[in-house]
């Protein structure tokens, strides 16, 4: 029993008002240009002349009550006074006047605008009241806003100019959002000297209403859009950001420039974690889970967006340079290693196709020196062998001018060599005037050019970084090696006694954490002196023994901790003097005694693992180097909840103590899957207990391989908001799990999918007959590629419902699965479902189907759709039972569709009273 077809594309679930009318912001049929004029210099002439200049194809509608014409147009008095229908309204009024235009765009039944004015949020309390009222207005009648406080918006394919930029850039597959509309008009600028095209140009303001996930999710659906740049000075709706982004980046590279890397408010933090997880390290984390390439300048922003409009994606790291001058070709050796990237080792029959055009001096490796009197012809030759070797990934190709080449007639012989090519070619034209015709050349032939080979490497380092980042995150998870214990029952308890306290002891924290099946040593609670001492020759020599004070974060910082205590006799002095010093670094600190914990003498390794929870991204898990000079070192990496086991490895693989964790001189390896239970153990209880504001466990301590947790600090307080919405991704829904027998007498356990799964949905695939696959993907399918069992199993829990039938004795075998994919307004739903041919017949796809279709009712789905082949009778015949609408479409296949508000109503109408 299969049906169902699904798409490999991003599909969107509504956050807010998601998609909706968002076409009619870039392609309208019709324009109003609100605050048109022809007076000199001012931005309502520059709206109306770039809007048909631009050579927009639908009717412009200039809107000024005292004139009766503008730029050669009629004028209107108001919106609502156009004769024609409006899609998209661009205002340029004051902004005291923008709520009274809303309400009139909303009487005329204005699909979308764009409020240009300024003087909202950025001058205060008023401005906020203002758009406040804006937004009120707007959202009455369901009109998208883009702004205020913006340039505008422009799309080349549809000859849309509805902004006050003087350019309109050529047409071409890169988008752009900014926040800074300075920054668009410069790039605007620059990208018509480089021959760079853009399918969608965006300023989007203070974003009121549409913001950059919306974009996101708009673009990453529209087939022109290659490749998304993003300037962002702060975020809006983080989870809907981070849940387009994530979806996205999967198909379409996504290039932020971020400003602000301050490290403003790590001060006042109280713990390790909190200092050494500022603000932008934060973003730095979400970006790369998103799979999201970071770059810090301006520059680097241009020059990756002249590569990705110009030329294929890199599939590796391998380049080869090509060069007439030694110097910059070593350079730009150096660059390449420095930036993570390779010189291509050429292949032996590269290497004498190479002698047969080139001198016999020439560098007989890779940089390919073809020496300062190189010639036109002896470039074309270079580069056309080079282009055969099939260890090259990319192409770098530097012309230093000198008396014998010929620049210009060099860059035709580079464009016509690369025509047609799979991998990207670019080049370093270095110099000024006497480069300048041959730059114009190449970036008319669509070759990207940089002003020195540095600069081109790291543009093309940023995209090898966005595949090797996407690669990674989308590595099949394994199983964990065994059962995590995760005792919720004590974890609540100890959370609700310990929000009364706010700062958690130590032995309170390590206790906390030995309900998540963190392992931790022992610690005892001495009150006195005599009784540390019998504690310490309870548990064996050596010990070591620590302040015990809700009102002291650091230890170390009062000397509370003393170490390698040999006999009971120390264990008193010590006590004795501890307590002396904290004494007389704060005579008013509540002291409750001491604890006592058997010291591990010689550890191999110090690491820190902590927590915060972050203003805007939620809980934040760190991992680094540990010991009291953690934040000096500073070696330390991020990561957002939910974490799995390939994404632990990946946060310690960013560190440098990771590299000593393989083993050091005589230090054996740490065993790294314990580590990586560990960062998922403490991923959980923040999944889980959004109260966790702080936590701090270091060191973490590992002798013989083996992690435990040796010191830990926690601070809870009250959340404003309950487990997962205090998260920015959504976590695995466990709400969702059932365990029931179907009408068969079989035994199932329903649950969501999860990345693990992946390799029990190719046993499931092994387990469907050649007419059951394609009754279930519509093509003869001999196996599932990776690409397609990433898709399927590593969802996005707030776009897909995809839920798996197990046995119940036998948990590592899917019976089958059953999803329902999202539209971009969350109200329409696409379901597939696949059950293995011994399990059809048995109730199992009647079981998914229902808890599908539960769910999404659940969650305000109100159509759920799917194609069926007109062969496959018994999915007809569940869709009927199911309360499927059953009709045979013009293709020989039936369309099947449930109402569920229908359904729903039906269903209730039926049960007694």
């Amino acid at each position: 029993m299969e049906a169902g077809r699904i798409g490999y594309g991003p599909n969107q679930r509504k956050f807010e008002m998601g998609l909706y009318n968002l076409g009619k912001i870039f392609e309208p049929d019709s324009m109003a240009v609100v605050g048109a004029s022809d007076k000199r210099g001012s931005i309502g002439r520059a709206l109306i002349q770039n809007a048909v200049l631009g050579g927009f194809q639908g009717p412009i509608y200039p809107v000024n009550p005292h004139r009766a014409e503008v730029n050669g147009l009629r004028a209107y008095t108001s919106v609502t006074a156009v004769e024609g229908d409006v899609d998209l309204a661009v205002i340029a009024t004051p902004i005291a006047a923008v709520p009274e235009v809303m309400e009139d765009c909303v009487k005329k039944g204005v699909r979308a605008s764009i409020v240009i004015s300024a003087g909202g949020r950025e001058i205060g309390e008023q401005g906020l009241a203002l758009e406040k009222r804006i937004d009120e207005k707007a959202r009455q009648g369901g009109i998208r806003v883009v702004g205020p406080n913006c340039l505008g918006v422009i799309c080349p394919r549809c000859r849309l100019n509805a902004s006050f930029a003087n350019r309109m850039p050529e047409d071409g597959k890169l988008a752009f959002i900014s926040q800074s509309g300075a920054l668009c008009t410069a790039i605007l600028d620059l990208s018509v000297k480089e021959h760079i095209g853009f399918s969608h140009f965006v300023s989007t303001g203070s974003m009121l209403d549409v913001d950059f996930g919306d974009l996101i999710d708009y673009l990453g659906d529209e087939p022109q859009v290659q490749s998304i740049l993003l300037y962002v000075e702060h975020l809006k709706s983080f989870r809907k950001f981070m849940s387009a982004a994530r979806a996205v980046s999967r198909v379409k590279p996504i290039v932020v420039l971020k400003s602000g890397r301050s490290e403003a408010g790590a001060e006042a933090a109280s713990s390790h974690t909190g200092a050494m997880a500022a603000e932008d390290a934060v973003y730095d984390a979400a970006f790369k889970r998103a799979g999201v390439v970071r770059v810090n300048t301006i520059g680097d922003l241009f020059d990756c967006a002249e590569l990705l409009a110009k030329q294929p994606r890199p599939r590796g790291p391998r380049v080869i340079v090509v060069t007439n001058a030694g110097g910059p070709g070593v350079m730009a050796a150096d660059s390449l290693s420095e930036n993570g990237l390779e010189l291509t080792r050429l292949e032996p029959g590269t290497l004498e196709k190479l002698d047969r055009v080139l001198p016999p001096h020439w560098s007989r490796g890779n940089p390919v020196d073809i020496l300062g009197d190189a010639t036109p012809e002896r470039y074309a030759g270079a580069i056309e062998q080079c282009l055969e070797d099939p260890g090259m990934d990319g192409m770098l190709v530097i012309l230093n001018p000198q008396a014998m080449t010929d620049p210009a007639e060099a860059a035709r012989s580079l464009a016509q060599a690369v025509k047609g090519r799979p991998h990207p070619v670019f080049a370093s034209w270095i110099g000024g005037l006497a480069v300048e015709e041959g730059r114009t050349l190449l970036n008319e032939a669509g070759i990207p050019t940089y002003d020195t080979p540095e600069q081109a490497i790291r543009a093309f380092m940023h995209l090898h970084e966005y595949a090797e980042n996407l690669k990674a995150l989308q590595e099949i998870p394994p199983q964990h090696a065994h059962y995590i214990r995760f005792d919720h029952e004590r974890l609540r308890e100890l959370v609700r006694q310990g929000l009364r306290k706010g700062r958690l002891t130590e032995p309170e924290s390590k206790e906390l954490l030995s309900a998540c099946g963190i392992p931790v040593n022992r610690t005892e609670i001495a009150a006195d002196e005599e009784r540390a001492a019998e504690l310490a020759g309870g548990m064996g020599f050596p010990v070591v023994l620590k302040i015990l004070s809700r009102e002291i974060t650091h230890k170390s910082d009062v000397r509370g901790v003393e170490v390698g205590l040999r006999d009971g006799d120390e264990v008193k002095r010590a006590w004795r003097a501890m307590m002396a010093r904290v004494r007389s670094f704060d005579p008013d600190a509540v002291v409750d005694g001491a604890t006592v914990q058997p010291m591990v003498v010689d550890p191999d390794y110090e690491l820190l693992l902590g927590a915060k929870r972050d203003v805007h991204f939620g809980p934040v898990v760190l991992f680094g180097m540990g010991g009291f000079l953690a934040e000096f070192f500073r070696d330390r990496a991020l990561g957002l909840p939910p974490l799995n086991r390939n994404l632990a490895r990946m946060l310690m693989e960013e560190t440098r103590v990771n590299e000593l964790l393989h083993g050091y001189r005589n230090r054996p390896p740490a065993k790294a899957e314990l580590l990586q239970e560990m960062i998922v153990q403490l991923a959980h209880l923040l999944v889980d207990f959004p109260e966790v504001a702080e936590l701090d466990m270091n060191p973490v301590i590992v002798k013989d391989g083996v992690p435990q947790v040796v010191d830990a600090r926690v601070i809870l307080t009250p959340s404003p908001v309950s487990s997962p919405h205090h998260l920015v991704i959504s976590p695995y829904p466990d709400q969702y799990e059932y365990r029931e027998t179907t009408a068969k007498g079989l035994e199932i356990f329903i649950r969501p999918i999860k990345p693990e799964d992946a390799p029990l949905l190719l046993d499931l695939f092994g387990h469907l007959s050649r007419e059951s696959v394609y009754n279930r993907f519509f093509s003869p399918l001999k196996t599932l590629s990776h690409d397609m069992l990433v898709r399927f199993s590593q969802i996005d829990y707030d776009r897909e419902i995809a839920m798996v039938a197990l046995d119940s004795e036998e948990e590592n075998r899917i019976l089958g699965v059953a999803r329902i994919i999202l539209g971009p307004d969350k109200d329409r739903g696409e379901f597939a479902i696949a059950v293995g041919d011994p399990w059809q017949g048995m109730g199992v796809g009647s079981r998914l189907l229902q808890h599908a279709l539960r769910i999404a009712g659940d969650w305000g789905v109100r159509t759920v759709y799917g194609k069926v082949l007109a062969e496959n009778r018994r999915m007809v015949q569940l869709a009927r039972k199911g309360g499927f609408h059953v009709k045979r479409d013009g293709s020989g296949e039936y369309a099947i569709t449930v109402d569920l508000d229908q359904k729903a109503r039906s269903e209730n109408e039926s049960v007694p009273i």
